[in-house]
């Protein structure tokens, strides 16, 4: 798949595989591919959300009134806030506002986030599908802002009976509706990440101007031969690790969006990857070895954005050293070790992704939510998995609730 935002290549080659069930894989993609296509144009579907014609829950007017603040906590878990996450992650630099993210329990940062801040100038974004996650109701009672007509917190949930919809209503506060056919994970490109963005200061059109280009024709053939290609994978169970090997500090927090979306969606009925993030070349070394020299069953996906750097290394003549690295920008020193890297995996023979990101704008953003979406759901319906549901995590939530109770 290649565009002047984005270029991506594949070096997988699942071997034991017979040449009948590739011809098999074949009639299934398209198949699927239909499948897909069709769901984006179903308004009761979840992947309507990558539709053209997709209508938010709210009208960008009615958000005017919050651009007034310069801080921005935003509470969620999982899906309801690692979309936003990424998105800050990406344009940290042109982001001007201050942005905080409670996606955990921490007592300590509950507390130092109440000294240092005036809650009343702070606007919260408390997000939840179902109303009724744990965390959030914790963080959000812990910090002690629901009040009556407050007008520095935007709530979003289903219309349903759950806490945060009723709080909305008794304590008269500005509330968006959570799309009930869209699942966490996939939601990052509904009200769940647009709101946040926009407040960012992000162009939530942009964002979604470009996300069906991945079906156009090009790039519909590398879709579907690394659709095939990781169905085989994940069927052969030759590689169960997925590491994601990050060279771009700008694309860690996508790259834990993606964690999720890999993990949840399918790792299921004995099947699945394990999703990890390796910061480069800083993991060079720690990990580096194991990669290389350890055991076969790793796929790595290499991640590297093109960013205008200045920074260079600079010698001083007073020193009187010469070394080769000398008037080298710090740039070209990671892209060598990643072209190094490369060549290391091509010589042992270890399968791999390259994912090189050429713009850092919402249309380059958009696209790379929207494919991974797109591929990861395409490779769960070939595997003959539900890639929408999580049964596993809802028995732990229900355990949960009867510890409390």
């Amino acid at each position: 798949m290649k565009n002047k935002n984005l270029n991506f290549k594949n070096n997988i080659n699942p071997n034991k595989i017979k040449n009948g069930s590739i011809n098999k894989l074949n009639k299934k993609f398209e198949k699927v591919f239909i499948e897909v296509k069709k769901e984006i144009k179903n308004k009761n579907e979840t992947l309507n959300v990558l539709n053209n014609k997709f209508k938010f829950n709210f009208k960008l007017k009615s958000l005017d009134k919050f651009k007034k603040f310069n801080t921005i906590a935003i509470i969620g878990m999982g899906g309801s806030i690692l979309g936003a996450e990424a998105i800050y992650n990406f344009f940290q630099s042109k982001i001007k506002k201050k942005i905080y993210f409670f996606n955990d329990l921490d007592e300590n940062k509950i507390t130092n986030f109440k000294k240092k801040n005036i809650l009343t100038k702070v606007l919260f974004i408390i997000i939840s599908k179902s109303g009724n996650t744990i965390e959030t109701l914790s963080n959000t009672f812990a910090l002690n802002i629901i009040k009556k007509n407050t007008n520095n917190i935007i709530l979003i949930s289903e219309k349903n009976n759950n806490l945060l919809f009723l709080l909305s209503k008794r304590f008269n506060m500005f509330y968006v509706e959570h799309n009930p056919f869209i699942g966490g994970r996939y939601s990052v490109l509904s009200e769940v990440g647009a709101i946040p963005a926009y407040l960012m200061g992000i162009n939530i059109s942009k964002l979604r101007s470009k996300v069906l280009e991945c079906l156009n024709l090009k790039n519909k053939i590398f879709l579907k031969n690394s659709a095939i290609k990781l169905t085989q994978l994940i069927n052969s169970k030759m590689n169960n690790n997925l590491i994601y090997l990050n060279y771009a500090p700008n694309l860690e927090k996508f790259l834990y969006w993606c964690q999720q979306l890999i993990a949840e969606s399918l790792g299921k009925k004995g099947k699945g990857l394990l999703p990890m993030i390796s910061n480069c070349p800083k993991d060079h070394h720690s990990l580096l070895q194991l990669y290389l020299d350890g055991p076969k069953d790793k796929l790595f996906y290499i991640f590297s954005l093109e960013q205008k750097n200045k920074e260079i290394i600079n010698f001083n003549k007073s020193l009187k050293i010469k070394n080769f690295l000398n008037k080298k920008k710090l740039s070209t020193v990671k892209h060598a070790q990643k072209k190094a890297l490369i060549k290391s995996l091509l010589k042992n023979k270890n399968m791999f992704r390259e994912f090189r990101i050429n713009s850092q704008n919402e249309e380059t953003l958009g696209q790379l939510f929207s494919y991974f979406i797109i591929e990861t759901i395409i490779v769960g319906k070939m595997l003959n998995i539900n890639p929408f549901n999580q049964p596993a995590v809802e028995g732990v939530k229900s355990f949960t609730n009867q510890l409390l109770k």
